[in-house]
C-alpha cells in the first residue's frame, strides 16, 4: 500500500478530494491504539459505551472499540422514540453483527415526551435537542451503571458545523473521530467492514422523518469538507474564490464555522486569576 504523508502541499483543485485521503490501514491502527491508551492506560477502564444510532459514525466507533477492548468489553445501546426509522433499528442491529459487541435498546419516548408534553408549540430543532440530551443522560447514567466510558462518535465536519446538540453529542470524554472530516470517516469505515448499507445512505441525526445532514446544510459533505480544508489552513475567502469555489457554497461553509465557534468551548469563565481553568491553566497533551 501507498505511504501517505503525514503533512503535505495542498493540491490546489476544488474538484480533487485529494487533499482529504488518508492512509486508512495506518490510520485504523492508531485510532486503535489511541482508544487502548486513552481508555485503558490513562483512564483505568477495560469497558465502553457508545451509543448506536445506525449510522455510519457510530457504527465506526463501534468496531474500533471492538478492536480495541474486544467485543465482549463494547456495550452499545440502541435510544430510538418513537419517530425514529426502522432502518436506523435495524442497521444498529447490522453494527452489531458486524463488530461482536453487546447491543441493547432504550426506548426514549415516554421520557422525552414526559417533557414535550408540556411544549406543545416545541419546533423540530426543539424536540430534537430534548431527545439528543435524553440520549447522553442514557449513555453516562449507563456508564455509571457497568463502570465503563461513554465514547463520542462525532466528526470533524460535524463539530466545525456547530452540527450538534451542546452537552449532548459532543459530551463523552473519548472520541476517535473527532479529526476526521466525514469523507475520511466514510473511507475507513469502509475499509475496517462497516456494511455498505449504512456507508452509502444519506447522513441523517434522525432527529425528524425524512431530515437529511445535507439538505439542513445546503451543501454536500464532500464538497464542505473540501472548502474546510482550505479555511482551516488559513486560505481566505477571496483565494479561494480565485481557486473556483463557488460563493454561495463559501459562504454557507464560513458562517456555520464562524457561527458555531463558541460551541465548541468550555462555558465562558468570567476570568478572575491567572489559574483560571481553561484560560489560562491548561494541560499540555502529552501524546
Amino acid at each position: 500500500m501507498t505511504r501517505l504523508p503525514i503533512i503535505s502541499a495542498p493540491v490546489l483543485d476544488v474538484e480533487s478530494d485529494d487533499n482529504l485521503k488518508v492512509n486508512v490501514e495506518l490510520l485504523t491502527d492508531w485510532l486503535v491504539a489511541f482508544l487502548q491508551d486513552e481508555i485503558t492506560r490513562r483512564r483505568g477502564f477495560k469497558t465502553a459505551v457508545v451509543g448506536v444510532s445506525g449510522g455510519v459514525d457510530s457504527a465506526l466507533v463501534a468496531i474500533l472499540l471492538a478492536r480495541a477492548l474486544g467485543p465482549e468489553n463494547v456495550f452499545g445501546i440502541r435510544m430510538p422514540y418513537k419517530t425514529s426509522s426502522q432502518d436506523s433499528l435495524d442497521h444498529a442491529v447490522l453494527v452489531q453483527q458486524a463488530s461482536g459487541i453487546n447491543l441493547q435498546t432504550i426506548v426514549i419516548t415516554d421520557a422525552a415526551d414526559g417533557y414535550l408534553q408540556f411544549c406543545p408549540d416545541a419546533d423540530g430543532r426543539r424536540r430534537g435537542n430534548v431527545m439528543a440530551r435524553i440520549r447522553m443522560t442514557i449513555l453516562f447514567d449507563q456508564s455509571q451503571k457497568l463502570g465503563t466510558i461513554p465514547v463520542g462518535t462525532g466528526n470533524k465536519t460535524e463539530r466545525l458545523f456547530g452540527y450538534y446538540t451542546w452537552h449532548a453529542d459532543d459530551s463523552p470524554p473519548v472520541n476517535p473521530l473527532g479529526d476526521l472530516f466525514k469523507s475520511q470517516v466514510w473511507d475507513i469505515a469502509r475499509y475496517v467492514g462497516v456494511p455498505e448499507v449504512i456507508v452509502s445512505k444519506p447522513a441523517s441525526a434522525d432527529l425528524i422523518v425524512g431530515q437529511t445532514d445535507e439538505g439542513d446544510f445546503g451543501i454536500s459533505y464532500p464538497r464542505a469538507d473540501r472548502i474546510l480544508f482550505y479555511l482551516l489552513r488559513g486560505f481566505t475567502v477571496p483565494r479561494l474564490l480565485e481557486m473556483g469555489f463557488p460563493q454561495e457554497e463559501i459562504g454557507i461553509v464560513k458562517r456555520r464555522l464562524d457561527g458555531t465557534h463558541w460551541k465548541r468551548h468550555l462555558p465562558t469563565t468570567a476570568m478572575l486569576s491567572s489559574t483560571s481553568i481553561n484560560d489560562y491553566y491548561l494541560r499540555p497533551v502529552d501524546y
